[in-house]
Order: C-alpha cells, then structure tokens, then sequence
C-alpha cells in the first residue's frame, strides 16, 4: 500500500473491498448458472440448498475484506499480504474449475489447496491482530465444509 493509504485507512479498506469484490465477480460469472447446476447433480443427504450459497458468501467477504485491513493496519508484512492476495486467487479459482469446466477432482485439489492457504493466512494474521485471524475462521470453517461437499459430489459424479 503507499503512503497515500497510510494517511488514508478508509481508501486501504476500500482498496482491500476491492480486491474481495473482485474475487466474488469472478466466482459469480462462472455461476449464473450454478443453481440449476447444483440441484442437477448427485448430492449427499447433508447438502445445503443451492440459495444459501450466495448469503454465506456474502458474509464470508465482507469478514475477509475486514481482516486483511485489520492486519495491514497493524502491520501485515508484504508476504502476509501476498499470501492474503494468493488465497483471493485461489477462492475465484474454485468456481470456474467446479462449476465452468465440471472437473470436480481438480476443484477438490485446487479447494485443499485453498484451505491450507487459507489456515496459514490464519496463523499469520494471528500474529499481527487477533480479530483479523477471527474474522477468518468462519471462512476457513465454511471451505472444509465446501470441500466435504466437493469431495461428495466427485464421488457420487
């Protein structure tokens, strides 16, 4: 971040909405169509319906956008951010993977991949701010869940 965003927290908050904003247009573009998708595949009993996704996620971004802000404000290093930007890559990755091309075994991969980056971005933002790190624990919580249901639907499909 400049110094321009030092002086001004509110536009490194908006900075960070941005880069989240981003990653939820991207993972929206590939499921417009995804609820139709969804419900077509075979799923296990526990699946949740296909319009709880969108509210969670929802939520799940504002919490994500907050944290990393949290941690720059107290002192993120540039590979705290780094690895705050690499797991944004890889959350719009899952979609497309998933969804755009059905190649659900490589969406399982790429989504433990997603939640390892997900847990050490934890542990690191735990070091700068606590209630960064806490702000993605739903997160990291909501992507085992997503997993379990990924690994179901590459079984059952």
């Amino acid at each position: 971040m400049t110094l321009a965003s030092e002086r001004h927290p509110v536009r490194a908050l908006a900075l960070f909405a941005g880069a989240v904003l981003v990653t939820a247009v991207v993972g929206s573009l590939f499921s417009v169509s995804a609820g139709s998708a969804y419900t077509a595949l075979e799923q296990p009993s526990w699946a949740p319906p296909a319009w709880l996704f969108g509210p969670v996620w929802t939520t799940l971004y504002v919490m994500i956008a907050v944290s990393g802000w949290l941690a720059w404000r107290s002192g993120a290093t540039r590979g705290e951010l780094a690895l705050f930007g690499g797991q944004l890559v890889l959350n719009a990755a899952w979609t497309p993977l998933f969804f755009g091309l059905g190649w659900f075994w490589v969406a399982f991969a790429e989504i433990v991949v997603l939640w390892l980056a997900i847990a050490a971005l934890v542990v690191a933002f735990r070091r700068r701010n606590r209630a960064a790190a806490l702000l993605l624990v739903p997160y990291l919580a909501w992507v085992s869940f997503a997993a379990a249901l990924n690994l179901s639907i590459a079984l059952l499909n």
